[in-house]
């Protein structure tokens, strides 16, 4: 699809051309159309002259001067001919012109009828015009005559064509320099919705929260709207999110007490099976709250730090298993931005770098950085390392589903890796497990 001012300039340019080829169009045909009408009237005045010249013998028959009054009918090849022709044969006269030339300009022609004729020759195209007389003698008897003059066309041609040239290169320039103005106009007047995608650009990265400055009443609707939007947005999540805390709370304490009332009478019947499903019931509202805290790729809620975040949490890992001494190496690019919520990224890399840490031997890799995507969307690919056992092909699946655990030996929910994928999918991202080089143990491998 193409932008805004490209289909308007589009648009433009096949109205522009449209209407100057069929302006040009006309403009030829009508000069042309004139040029031809002239060029009839002036051999009209020929074929006037030639009669003006004509006298009459002793009989009172018709005869016509050696001299004429235009010079190139004396001019052997001058591209003006003249022919006289008696229709019972007394006459057959022809201009000094027309010497050694095979060429008839006249085409038979009622009295008083003018009848013009477009003639080819090897000397190039003419046009001749045949006209009827009756010329009465001594006797008063009526001698029909025909005057026939005939003028090359090349002059004619020559100037269509001078006239055309000249046209068609000023129409063309007026459509050129026209095309430009207006596509100063359309900058000029579509700035304003450039503005507001370059706003929303800046509140995707972060930098603002809300569009801000003037514009035109026709976009301040749309900019009000964005910005009641995004504030509904951030408020239901908000909101959302104490009423999960909020539940979360509320439920704490009737577990606690189940757990206490099962603890003083752990061989009651029903002791087992009550403390299955207080932990069902706990992990349930653990997953529940984390699964609904996720903001998702809203595409308003900006974006934030990585390396930061990464700091902190390495940090925290690092003193919940302090026993273990784990070597954490952090390759983490400068300026790597996550586009969403801090939350949600806390929330994807805490539960890898709990899982790294929980199952290394001592040495985990944390590496982040942007990578190109297509759409002209950057993501953030992240990768967490260990050097443990790894995860076994077959329970790749299995590890990414709600409480369900490749290690049944440690503590864990089993809902940590799930809601990775889960925080993940809604940021339209994916994760992938295999196998870590060269450390050798799990590698999980994020693209969102």
């Amino acid at each position: 699809m193409l932008s805004l001012h490209a289909r308007i300039n589009l648009a433009a340019l096949v109205v522009l051309v449209a209407f100057f080829g069929l302006t040009g169009t006309a403009l030829d045909e009508a000069f042309r159309d004139s040029a031809e009408a002239g060029m009839k009237e002036r051999l009209k005045g020929q074929v006037y002259g030639l009669l003006a010249a004509a006298d009459e013998d002793a009989s009172g028959a018709l005869v016509m001067p050696d001299v004429l009054p235009d010079p190139r009918f004396s001019n052997p090849s001058s591209g003006l001919y003249a022919r006289v022709r008696g229709d019972d044969g007394n006459l057959d006269w022809h201009s000094p012109s027309l010497l050694g030339l095979s060429l008839d300009p006249i085409a038979p022609s009622e009295p008083g009828v003018w009848r013009f004729t477009p003639l080819a020759w090897e000397g190039g195209k003419l046009l001749s015009v045949s006209y009827g007389v009756i010329w009465e003698d001594d006797k008063g008897r009526g001698l029909a005559y025909t005057f026939a003059v005939a003028e090359s066309m090349g002059p004619l041609l020559g100037e269509v064509a001078s006239f055309r040239r000249t046209l068609w290169l000023w129409l063309g320039g007026a459509t050129l320099v026209l095309l430009m103005v207006q596509g100063l106009v359309l900058r000029w007047g579509l700035s304003p919705l450039r503005r507001v995608a370059s706003a929303l650009r800046r509140i995707e990265s972060g930098d603002e929260d809300r569009v801000r400055g003037n514009y035109p009443k026709e976009l301040q609707g749309l900019t009000r709207n964005l910005n009641a939007l995004i504030e509904r947005s951030r408020a239901n999540q908000q909101r959302y999110r104490n009423s999960l805390a909020d539940l979360a709370h509320s439920l704490k304490t009737p577990l606690a007490i189940l757990r206490g009332g099962v603890g003083e009478h752990p061989s009651g019947p029903m002791s087992e099976t009550v403390t299955e499903q207080v932990a069902r019931m706990d992990d349930i509202v653990q997953h529940q709250l984390q699964r609904a805290s996720a903001s998702g790729a809203m595409g308003t809620v900006g974006s934030v730090e990585v390396q930061p975040v990464v700091r902190k949490l390495v940090r925290t890992m690092a003193k919940v298993y302090r026993d273990k001494g784990v070597d954490c190496r952090m390759q983490v690019a400068e300026g790597t931005r996550f586009q969403g919520d801090e939350g949600d990224l806390m929330e994807i890399l805490g539960n890898l770098l709990d899982n790294a840490f929980k199952y290394c031997e001592g040495r985990v890799n944390v590496v982040a950085g942007p990578r190109a995507h297509g759409g002209g969307r950057t993501l953030l690919a992240l990768s967490v390392d260990d050097d443990g056992e790894g995860i076994a092909d077959e329970q790749v699946g299995l590890v990414l589903q709600r409480g369900r655990r490749a290690d049944q030996h440690r503590p864990g929910h089993g809902i940590g890796l799930s809601v990775v994928d889960e925080i993940v999918r809604l940021y339209e991202g994916s994760v992938s497990i295999g196998r870590a080089w060269p450390l050798g143990g799990a590698s999980i491998r994020i693209l969102v």
